[in-house]
Parts: C-alpha cells; structure tokens; sequence
C-alpha cells in the first residue's frame, strides 16, 4: 500500500449544518418553526432561513437566489444550491418521534412512511414542503453500519 501524496490533515468529525432548498419560504418556514418548532434565528426575506438544532444548523435557502453571489463582498460566499427535493433527517428518541408523528398528522401533514430499520431504529418520514424528504429517526441508526 503506497502512501499518500497528500499531506495529513484530521476528517471532519460532525456536521455544522446542512441545507435543503424550497421555493416558497413562507411554506418553509410555517413547517420548520410552527410545526416543528426550530428556532429561526436569521432570515434574509425572499432568500434564506437559519434555524438552530442544537450546535448544528439547518440552513433554508431559495434556490433561485442563492444561485445569485450575495453581493456582500465582507461575506464572498460563492454561489451554490440544488434543485428538486432534498432530503434531511433529524434525530429524536423513539417516544418523541411518536409524539412528532402525532403533531404532524395534527398539522395535516402526510406521513409517507413510519417503519423500523432491521436493526431496530425507528424512522418516521414526511415530505414537507417543496417536495424536501424529512426523517425523524433514532439517533443510534447508523451506529451499527459506522463501527
């Protein structure tokens, strides 16, 4: 086994935030703050949306706008973002994927699915709003697969 030409560098070891994209906002943001109750923190109108998840962030963009450069030459963010339906999952005990379940279909959102992994984690899945895949799902799902 030849080593590599590349230097060493540590792997990043979590996630900061991820993005999923939708573009009616409004619609974004009654599903993620109302109904899921995330705490909005930043939101440039017409173009994103930034909620907590404890240290992580979920980042809510237009993918219209955000294909555009900012304009901000303090923040030279490059442009990016996706088209079509994303997918996002977020971790929760199996007792309160039960109760978000029950919110949900309350809130008249459709459940596409809810089903145990073969190794017994429980994921619940909605797709809400523009078309995005959300999973609820145990935390402990990908332990096993991880090693």
């Amino acid at each position: 086994m030849s080593k590599s030409p590349l230097p060493d560098a540590p792997a990043p070891q979590s996630l900061l935030e991820a993005a999923v994209y939708a573009d009616d906002l409004d619609a974004a943001r009654g599903f993620y703050r109302d109904i899921l109750g995330l705490k909005l923190f930043q939101e440039v109108p017409g173009r994103h949306m930034f909620f907590a998840l404890g240290p992580s962030v979920l980042l809510v963009f237009n993918p219209t706008a955000t294909a555009q450069p900012p304009g901000n030459p303090k923040m030279p963010v490059p442009p990016h973002g996706a088209r079509g339906p994303g997918h996002v999952c977020f971790a929760m005990k199996r007792a309160e994927i039960a109760t978000m379940k029950t919110r949900l279909r309350a809130a008249g959102v459709e459940i596409d699915t809810s089903f145990d992994w073969p190794n017994g984690a429980r994921s619940l899945y909605v797709r809400y709003p523009a078309g995005n895949s959300v999973e609820f799902a145990e935390p402990w799902l990908w332990d096993e697969m991880k090693g």
